[in-house]
């Protein structure tokens, strides 16, 4: 009896322990299906629904293409560009399958076999090899909707949350279309989505025209975008790039012959930075920028809400010739590494940068972080103890950057003693902007030094006094005479030649003074034509910097824009007419719809002079070029073409300039020291024959180079009327005769002639 009481006893303990356990499983089963249940309808974040995802809009880049169509930059937040199904390559698609999904056209967006492959060999088993469960659909799902942050079990909730957005994409898109998705939306190396932005970037190509092993490098890095970023990890790039060939052999999408022949052959990058800072053309870029913001204010979408250039996937035609571009900033960074070290030497032990301390104080006041200290109330020893604490700096160097250690005293030191550039080329005959170099590396020296510098022009000023001279009536063999004048009523002011020797008894013609750049008669001329004709005659050239209205003006010592100078200078081959340099021809949605475009309409604007006055200065700044201060264009760099043009250096050496002028395009090139208080050291150092004509000149040997530049560097200016060249007609200079030498040895003085 006892022995039957236990077995009872054991069997109800037992049916106990059962009831319990069955009870455990099916709260189990219930938690779980309402767990499911809970992220289905949305409780861990909405899902999105069939009208939502068959209406899919991704942020896309703003592309800038230069005149041929050629990209040069993006805007962007997320580097996008979208392709259709018909431009992604066979080998493309295959290498994707082969490696991330090969079982993606058997599957309807979860592959079942395939997780429990996951779960039993690699969670029971331990097997790392047996690779992943998800597809490629799952991964279009995680690149459509970003990944959220739960307080638990985050990763199971995102990822059945992807599971079914999968299958609804699935249910809504065909497989190629499912593919076209995930290729414009799967991140890149160096942030960049989609497989346009990425083969752009990384082969200069479009996708369509991606090699087997360029579609293979891009595939791999899918996988862990950091660790095979063939840009940083060449090596274990293409290692993993054989993966992918491998993957594809073994599935059957690639022979094996051709896998080895693409696999004994090194990934070669030609590697584009479609960044802010770096690139093709960074200080054009930012300024178009600044130009289609102002624009697009003007211009609404269809439904009256604003574009976007971030996101919106504009197209953006510029006038810029990237290959001209490309030769532009080779020559300015050839030049200017050779015209710094030069500029450095000069000064020996003791360069400003580093010997003047009130230069130094002055510099260190003038930066922001100074300024907004002294706001705040702290001591200028309290800020100079912040600034003179070291730490790892990487600053600018012309032979590669280099990280130091440094101060922020230091570093101010350091890039005092930078020398910068601007250049800008136009189409005189419309203002097209072709090449454009705001300043020596856009990441260290963000100031435009074109379109917004205003720096003194020097003799790049005299034309508009001799073009004034000659409109008005002065006769091109006049005579002016070298010799100093004192100007009695400004101040005994005597105005000298740089360069010209001061012989008291010499007189040149209008042509020879100006070639010469003979800083005496262009006063002399100017007195004699009036400063308020001056004035009028460069306001209607399209200068619209405020001129100081002295004698000084004649040598230039007003400050404008080179954008502005290349403006006016069109008007000597573009029939006295001015232009204003433009940068944009026409703005596209991403469709392919124009938004506006904005070639300038020429043909009612007004010559500024005549053709008579345009000739006439033309043909001596050709001698500027020939016989003046501009020569070494000749005996230097041994260029042949039709070339005018004219130099300028201003006062210490502060500023030097060269303007080349062409039948097609007009050059003007400025190069200095950003702090106005450190000139060259030296005239022939510091002269704008030998700082800024040379970015000119090895420009144009460049473009020479070059058939396709043939239709500018071949063309011919035209023959100048008979009178214009009888007019020129005499000696360049003479000298006093006996008489006047002999009574003239007195040093003159008068007065400057005002109000004429």
């Amino acid at each position: 009896m006892y022995v039957d009481n236990i077995y009872m006893i054991k069997i109800i303990a037992k049916k106990k322990w059962l009831k319990w356990l069955l009870i455990i499983i099916g709260s189990q089963l219930l938690l779980g299906i309402c767990f499911y249940a809970s992220i289905y309808f949305g409780f861990w974040g909405k899902l999105p629904n069939k009208e939502a995802l068959s209406s899919l809009k991704q942020a896309e880049a703003t592309q800038v293409l230069d005149k041929n169509g050629h990209l040069i930059g993006k805007y962007f937040i997320y580097d996008r560009q979208p392709v259709t199904f018909e431009d992604l390559p066979q080998h493309l698609i295959d290498a994707l399958i082969a490696t991330e999904d090969v079982r993606f056209y058997n599957h309807n967006g979860v592959d079942n076999t395939s997780l429990l492959r996951v779960f039993f060999k690699t969670i029971l088993l331990g097997n790392k090899s047996s690779g992943g469960g998800s597809t490629i659909t799952l991964q279009l799902a995680k690149n459509l909707y970003k990944r959220k942050k739960h307080p638990i079990l985050s990763t199971v909730i995102n990822k059945l949350k992807e599971s079914f957005i999968a299958r609804r994409i699935e249910d809504i898109y065909s497989k190629k279309e499912i593919l076209t998705l995930y290729f414009n939306t799967v991140p890149f190396p160096d942030n960049t989505y989609g497989i346009e932005s990425a083969a752009q970037k990384f082969f200069n190509k479009p996708t369509t025209r991606l090699t087997l092993s360029e579609a293979a490098t891009l595939i791999g890095t899918l996988k862990a975008n950091h660790s095979f970023n063939p840009r940083l990890f060449p090596e274990r790039s293409q290692l993993r790039r054989d993966v992918v060939l491998q993957q594809m052999v073994k599935y059957g999408y690639c022979s094996a012959d051709r896998a080895n022949q693409t696999m004994s052959a090194p990934i070669i990058l030609d590697y584009q930075h479609f960044n802010h800072d770096l690139g093709l053309a960074p200080y054009f870029r930012e300024e178009v920028k600044k130009q289609l913001t102002h624009l697009l204010e003007k211009h609404k979408k269809p439904d009256g809400s604003a574009y976007d250039i971030y996101n919106d996937g504009l197209v953006v035609h510029t006038t810029l010739d990237r290959t001209m571009q490309m030769l532009a900033e080779e020559a300015m960074q050839e030049h200017m590494q050779v015209l710094q070290k030069d500029y450095e030497d000069s000064f020996g032990d003791t360069p400003p940068w580093k010997n003047n301390k009130e230069l130094i104080k002055n510099a260190l006041q003038n930066l922001d972080f100074y300024k907004k200290c002294i706001k705040l109330g702290l001591s200028v020893g309290q800020i100079e103890d912040s600034l003179a604490a070291k730490k790892e700096i990487e600053v600018f160097e012309w032979h590669g950057n280099r990280t130091k250690t440094m101060s922020s005293i230091d570093s101010l030191q350091h890039y005092l003693k930078f020398l910068n550039a601007g250049m800008i080329a136009i189409d005189p005959g419309t203002g097209a902007v072709q090449a454009y170099l705001g300043g020596i590396d856009y990441r260290y020296f963000k100031y435009d030094h074109v379109s917004q510098s205003e720096r003194q022009v020097g003799s790049t000023f005299k034309p508009f006094v001799y073009t004034t001279a000659i409109e008005n009536g002065m006769k091109p063999c006049s005579y002016f005479s070298t010799k100093p004048v004192t100007y009695t009523n400004l101040e005994n002011w005597t105005p000298k030649n740089a360069v010209t020797k001061e012989d008291p008894f010499l007189n040149y013609t209008l042509e020879k003074a100006l070639s010469t750049s003979v800083n005496t008669i262009a006063v002399k001329v100017l007195n004699e034509t009036g400063i308020p004709k001056v004035v009028d005659q460069v306001k209607k050239l399209g200068i619209t910097a405020t001129l100081s209205e002295d004698p000084a003006m004649a040598l230039g010592t007003d400050g404008i824009k080179v954008k502005e100078l290349a403006g006016a200078y069109a008007s000597y081959v573009n029939e006295g007419k001015p232009v204003t340099p433009y940068y944009i021809n026409s703005i596209e949605d991403k469709n392919g719809n124009l938004i506006a475009s904005f070639k300038p309409d020429t043909t009612n604007i007004e010559s500024a002079y005549s053709t008579y006055t345009r000739q006439v200065l033309l043909e001596m700044m050709k001698s500027t070029i020939n016989h003046g201060t501009a020569s070494r264009i000749r005996t230097q760099y041994r260029l042949t073409n039709d070339i005018a043009g004219k130099t300028g250096t201003t006062q210490d050496n502060k500023d030097g300039w060269f303007i080349g002028i062409t039948p097609k395009l007009i050059t003007v090139t400025w190069v200095g020291n950003d702090n106005y208080n450190i000139g060259f050291k030296t005239t022939s150092l510091g002269q704008g024959a030998n700082t800024a004509l040379p970015i000119f000149a090895k420009l144009y040997q460049k473009m020479n180079l070059r058939k396709d530049f043939d239709p500018i560097t071949k063309s011919l200016f035209e023959t100048s009327d008979e009178q214009v060249i009888k007019d020129l007609q005499c000696k360049p200079e003479k000298r006093d005769n006996f008489f006047k030498r002999l009574f003239g040895k007195r040093k003159k003085k008068k007065k400057f002639k005002t109000g004429q």
